[in-house]
């Protein structure tokens, strides 16, 4: 069996995941999580003393200052790549940034660290370990 036929095999059984859309909602993106989709990257564009009291769990820190330098450098171009700053304004300059540098894959994540806690998803920090969930706080799947 030579490589391609091996390949087009790999390819109908493990579908390619859709692009991601440039914006998208934080409950799409802990369904993402939940359900073990690997491959994608989420980036804390806010500062690092900001980044450090909480975040959602497992992002990564990239200021906005340093954000294309640094993500050159460790994120491959055709990555999916989730971010948010302090606000939706914030996050789209950061989204606009990467685009810029060729990151295909790019998406806003709309409301950043306030919609993420207002439905649940996993934070760490130095504030976010202090705070017990809410009585408003849910799980997706649940």
């Amino acid at each position: 069996m030579s490589n391609i036929t091996d390949k087009n095999l790999v390819d109908k059984i493990i579908p390619s995941q859709p692009p991601i859309d440039p914006q998208s909602d934080v409950h799409l993106l802990k369904s993402r999580l939940e359900w073990g989709k690997p491959a994608f990257t989420i980036l804390d564009v806010r500062d690092r003393k900001t980044y450090n009291e909480g975040h959602i769990m497992g992002a990564m820190p990239m200021p906005l200052n340093e954000l294309v330098e640094r993500a050159s450098s460790s994120i491959a171009k055709t990555r999916d790549i989730y971010i948010y700053g302090a606000n939706d304004e914030e996050t789209a300059q950061a989204a606009q940034k990467l685009r810029s540098a060729g990151f295909e894959n790019v998406s806003e994540l709309r409301g950043g660290l306030a919609a993420w806690k207002a439905i649940g998803g996993p934070t760490e920090g130095i504030i976010e370990s202090q705070t017990p969930p809410g009585p408003g706080d849910y799980n997706v799947v649940s």
